[in-house]
């Protein structure tokens, strides 16, 4: 069977009706960009580039040897995937660092931090990723504002498990009451499903803002992870480095910039491993370029905290 359609300015069929891989072929040329919105070499040497510059990434500190970083986002966002798609960068293949659930409940609960290991188990990371469980539309269900807070303030103690029943206060067990450095949050990610960005609600919209102001007057910076830009996206999904070509990746990362309160500068795409037994040379640029994002503005806390701490030698 064969088709003789007309074309139109920029190779795309003129008809309306015919459908390809679920697409319309109206849609799927709209949905492909001319050229990138962002620039990402897709070589072996970038990603050798990256894994170098995250393996040898120093706080810059005398008074550090990591650097904190928290993930915070709703449930099924893709937090502890993304930990453990970090760490099977640098394993070679898919390792569940950060134990995964498939509920609609957060299956993380206690404050988790994971330090990611480089290419050898004997040569840690800088980089300590922290999991915790999902927010909530408030302050009833799930990580709740002032939990978060007691979290990047560096009061909540490694393995609290959090319940908005039982805040965070002085008389938590492990509580720590004089938090150092090294304690505290130096900056947060957050994590949103590109795949349900139009559908979260306005609660935890507002949740977000609020987040985002109170973290902002601690001084912390904050960058956004966008996962799951396979599952919105097919030309994505088949080759993930048509991400920045996807006219569809870059509105749903309006949207979720919208969502945040946040300039889309600040959020990155990223495709998790989840089913896959073995990396991707192309996904594993995709994750290690959003690390990268992130250690950018570690640094920049630590720059900002300077003045504070005279050992800081930046």
């Amino acid at each position: 069977m064969s088709f003789n359609f007309g074309m139109v300015s920029g190779g795309c069929p003129n008809f309306s009706a015919p459908v390809l891989h679920g697409l319309p072929w109206a849609e799927k040329c709209k949905s492909k960009m001319e050229s990138p919105w962002r620039d990402v070499a897709w070589t072996e040497d970038r990603r050798e580039t990256l894994m170098e510059s995250i393996s040898s990434y120093k706080p810059g500190s005398e008074a550090l040897s990591e650097a904190r970083v928290l993930l915070v986002g709703p449930v099924g966002a893709g937090k502890s995937s993304f930990i453990s798609s970090v760490q099977s960068v640098f394993t070679g293949r898919f390792t569940n660092r950060a134990m995964v659930g498939s509920s609609s409940a957060s299956f993380t609960k206690k404050l988790q931090l994971f330090n990611i290991r480089g290419r050898s188990p004997e040569q840690p990371t800088a980089l300590v990723l922290c999991d915790v469980m999902g927010l909530g539309d408030g302050e009833t269900t799930g990580l709740t504002l002032h939990d978060t807070l007691a979290i990047i303030k560096g009061h909540a103690p490694e393995g609290h498990k959090f319940s908005p029943e039982q805040p965070v206060r002085s008389e938590t067990v492990g509580y720590v009451k004089k938090p150092s450095l090294k304690d505290k949050v130096h900056c947060v990610v957050f994590v949103v499903d590109a795949s349900k960005v139009s559908s979260y609600t306005k609660g935890l919209g507002t949740t977000f803002q609020q987040l985002r102001e109170h973290i902002s007057d601690l001084g912390v910076h904050q960058v956004a992870l966008l996962t799951h830009v396979d599952k919105v996206c097919q030309e994505t999904a088949r080759d993930i480095t048509q991400v920045y070509n996807s006219r569809i990746v870059q509105q749903t990362m309006t949207k979720a910039g919208a969502l945040l309160g946040m300039s889309t500068s600040y959020i990155v795409p990223v495709k998790n491993y989840s089913s896959e037994l073995d990396v991707d040379e192309n996904t594993d640029i995709l994750l290690l370029s959003a690390v990268d994002h992130i250690l950018q503005y570690v640094d920049l806390y630590f720059q900002d905290c300077a003045a504070t701490y005279p050992k800081l030698s930046l």
